[in-house]
Formats: C-alpha cells, structure tokens, sequence
C-alpha cells in the first residue's frame, strides 16, 4: 500500500520546532520479536558522508527503540575518517565490511550474514549499504531490491537524482517496495511539497508508488555529531534531529512487524 508523507505527519508533530523535545525512552516503545533479520538497501555513493550517517544513525534509534540493528558495507565504499570505523558502536550497532564487488556477491554477503546471526537473535535489521551504480549495472532482478530506503533533499537537483534510482530499481526488480526519506527540509510544508513531486513522477514515469518514511530536518547538530563521530541521539538527545531519526526508524519497524503479521 502506497503510503505518502502526509499520512505519517503525526509523527512529526510540534517536536520539530521544540530544540527542548524530550525523547521517548526505549522502554516506552518495545516491540516486538522479529522471526527473522530483515533487510533493507540503502543505496548511498563512497564519498557520500551525511547520507551515511543518516543510515548510521537511524540503526542506533532502532536499537534505542528495542531493535537490533547492523549495517552491512561494502569495502571499496570505505567512508572519510568521518564516518564511524568498521567496528561494533554504540549500543552494539556495527558496521561490518564487505568483500562484495557488485550486487550479487554484496547479496550474498548480507544472506550469509542474516543466516548465521538471525536464529541467535543478534539483529532485527540489516541495511546494506549498496553503491547505486552497482544497481544500474544489475542485470537480474535481485532480493537485495526488495525494500529499498532512498534519503533525498528537497532541492530539485537531487529530487531528479532520487526519481532516477527509483527508475532504475524498479526497472531491474519490478516488485521492489522504495522508500523516501527527506533530508534538510526547512520545514514540514516544503518537505511535504518536495515528496508529493516525487511520488508523482515516480507513478507517472515507472507506474509504481513510492512510501515516505519521513523526514529528516535541517539541522547543524546533524553535523555537529558527524564531526563527533557520535550517534545524534546520543550526543544531542533534546534536539528536532534526534526525535526525526527517532521516528523514521518507528515508520521503518512499524511496516516489518505489519510485514510479519502479514
């Protein structure tokens, strides 16, 4: 079911304008047991820092909301000195390298993964970290496709951009479920705006809908906790940031435990 921004605004209630927003304890939100590690593709560019974090960042809110939650990436995407090492982090998010050379073998990595660590209940969610020009060159469909979580901004440039990866996804795995997360909105409305542009030209032009997962605010402690290679929850848990990455990754555990329930 096609879900659009608008539908999952009350998540992004007056907290983003309130820097002084408590953030809810874990405790408040548990969820429930997952029967399997569910996987999610984030394409994301090697030198594309903030994205990255973002992705981060939202695996340690689904770990803070219960979860458990691992990042899967490749070796030749390895990241600037900004973006956390490959290790085990805070609150037990790890990113964990991949020898993978194109979309196949990183597919491999990631069932090979969710094969040995599922049954000990070690992780939730997987997001793999998939260079998008390894889905271009894709030429089967792939299970690696079958959820994909795009981060954009509202400019027009990278509005393009995203309709794009979505063309190319869709074309190479036609039954892929593609979300879209906002980034750097300078409010709900333009975020709204920005989505509602995207959705139709996604319908118009590949015939498929795409799902908001919300969006992410434009705010300097984002930066500011990518400078200090800590968790945005962690380093500034009052501030509109965290409560948005908080909420995108409720939207995210929100849909696997409907996927679950069937």
């Amino acid at each position: 079911m096609a879900r659009n921004l608008s539908d999952v605004l009350h998540y992004f209630g007056p907290e983003l304008a309130e820097a002084e927003a408590q953030v809810r304890p874990a405790e408040d939100a548990p969820r429930a047991e997952a029967p399997a590690c569910r996987i999610i593709g984030v394409p994301i560019g090697s030198r594309d820092v903030v994205r990255a974090a973002f992705a981060w960042n939202i695996a340690v809110e689904v770990v803070r909301l219960g979860g458990r939650a691992t990042i899967l990436c490749p070796d030749e995407t390895s990241p600037s000195p900004l973006w956390p090492q490959a290790s085990t982090g805070p609150l037990g998010v790890a990113l964990r390298p991949s020898l993978a050379q194109n979309l196949d073998e990183l597919l491999a990595s990631a069932q090979d993964w969710a094969a040995n660590t599922a049954h000990k209940s070690e992780s939730d969610l997987l997001l793999v970290r998939i260079p998008p020009e390894w889905i271009s060159a894709a030429v089967a469909p792939s299970p690696l496709l079958d959820w994909v979580l795009l981060f954009t901004s509202s400019e027009e440039a990278n509005l393009q951009e995203a309709l794009a990866l979505t063309r190319n996804v869709v074309d190479r795995h036609p039954g892929a479920r593609v979300g879209i997360t906002i980034h750097g909105a300078q409010s709900r409305e333009e975020a709204e705006t920005a989505f509602g542009n995207l959705a139709r030209a996604s319908r118009e032009k590949t015939g498929r809908d795409v799902r908001s997962y919300g969006l992410l605010v434009d705010d300097l402690d984002v930066y500011r906790a990518i400078v200090a290679q800590r968790p945005i929850g962690l380093a500034h848990p009052q501030s509109p940031a965290a409560r948005a990455l908080r909420d995108v990754a409720e939207l995210l555990l929100g849909d696997i435990e409907e996927d679950a329930r069937g």
